[in-house]
């Protein structure tokens, strides 16, 4: 199988995370549960891994770290703590349902920046006018889960500096393989991630990094934390006041290992194979006229195309019996899709990670033109 469908969840792990999760199932307990020896063990795992991900995105106190069980959740978290009703939200126009359907349970109708496609300037500009609006928040999806567009983050976090206003950045997909140091942006309230994607980590595990001390003072769950367990309100220090009920230690001690391997290799390195890998797919599949490809020389390791007249399902499932594996469809952010005029089609979505390669590239390419000419 040529598997392509990295933006949904990284299949090809390091050996070392797998390693690390079954060293855990074995060896570690009840984390904050016990003073014995696999109590012990299950908090150094997770401590382990706050230190990996801090040293990542230059946080500087581990404790901020918090676990969650995937991207969805950490948002969900941020983005509870942070939007009050009748709060004047502006969100990026590629933004993921993780994003849009939270604000819609709590009444937000969030302001849109409707730009085009690879235009950044035009996405500066409107984060402006969003601000000049009055925008009390943003919300920006660092980059495209469907085209691998990469916003103008420093451009857009220097206009909020200068509104003080906060910004909750998904990194979804690009934490791991876009360089992000969060002392680079005073703006910033909380960044949220998923484990299984570009850190390598299995599914099950995601991480928030709680910038903004109002997050750590509006938990979304309230439970057992294994501290102060004599009070009945929820502890106010993080982590113990957004981790309620056991952790997934063994995932966690996986995405420990995923961290450990993503700081090892070097995200600009992993961008830069991926970037490749997408850029020389499209050129390929352009030769073909019936495809309408979706590239730009700075998009990511995600690549886009269509069909014209042929359901982007129907070109997906005919390339998963050759063996090859894409997503199809609206990929969870029809809000993306409306912005790119894709609403009605969908696209096809290939994604590369650092294991995919260019042998691979070619013979998808390879595939996709002889999938469309007997389509």
């Amino acid at each position: 199988m040529i598997y392509l469908d990295n933006a949904a969840t990284t299949l090809h792990k390091p050996r070392a995370v797998e390693e690390a999760v079954r060293q855990a199932m074995h060896g570690a307990a009840g984390y904050a549960r016990g003073g014995h020896a696999a109590a012990l063990c299950a908090g150094e795992t997770v401590y382990a891994c706050r230190e990996q991900a801090a040293a990542l995105f230059g946080v500087e106190d581990p404790a901020r770290v918090v676990c969650t069980m995937n991207a969805t959740h950490a948002l969900n978290l941020a983005i509870h703590a942070l939007v009050q009703p009748g709060m004047r939200v502006a969100v990026g126009g590629y933004e993921h349902n993780a994003v849009m359907r939270p604000l819609t349970l709590r009444g937000i109708d969030p302001v849109v920046l409707d730009t085009p496609l690879w235009d950044a300037e035009a996405m500066v500009e409107a984060a402006q006018q969003a601000l000049d609006d009055g925008a009390e928040l943003m919300i920006l999806n660092h980059v495209s889960n469907v085209f691998g567009y990469a916003a103008p983050l420093d451009a857009i976090a220097g206009l909020l500096d200068a509104a003080g206003v906060p910004l909750l950045l998904d990194a979804s997909q690009s934490a791991g393989m876009i360089d992000l140091d969060v002392r680079r942006y005073p703006c910033l309230a909380a960044v949220c991630m998923p484990g299984h994607k570009a850190l390598y980590g299995p599914q099950g595990t995601g991480l928030l990094l709680a910038l903004d001390d109002r997050i750590a003072a509006h938990p979304l769950l309230a439970g057992g934390t294994g501290s102060l367990s004599e009070q009945m309100a929820q502890p106010e220090f993080l982590p113990d006041a957004l981790e309620s009920g056991t952790p997934n230690v063994p995932g966690i001690a996986g995405l420990a290992a995923g961290l450990a391997f993503v700081r090892a290799v070097g995200p600009a390195h992993m961008l830069a194979h991926e970037r490749r890998l997408a850029a020389e797919t499209a050129r390929a599949l352009e030769r073909e006229t019936r495809i309408e490809c979706f590239a730009h020389p700075a998009q990511t390791g995600v690549l886009s195309f269509r069909v014209p007249g042929v359901p982007s399902e129907t070109v997906a499932e005919a390339l998963a019996r050759q063996g090859v594996a894409v997503r199809a469809g609206l990929h969870c952010a029809p809000l993306a899709h409306r912005t790119a005029g894709t609403e009605q089609t969908g696209t096809v979505r290939l994604s590369f990670s650092f294991y995919s390669t260019v042998h691979q590239a070619e013979q998808a390419a390879a595939l996709i033109g002889e999938t469309v000419k007997k389509l």
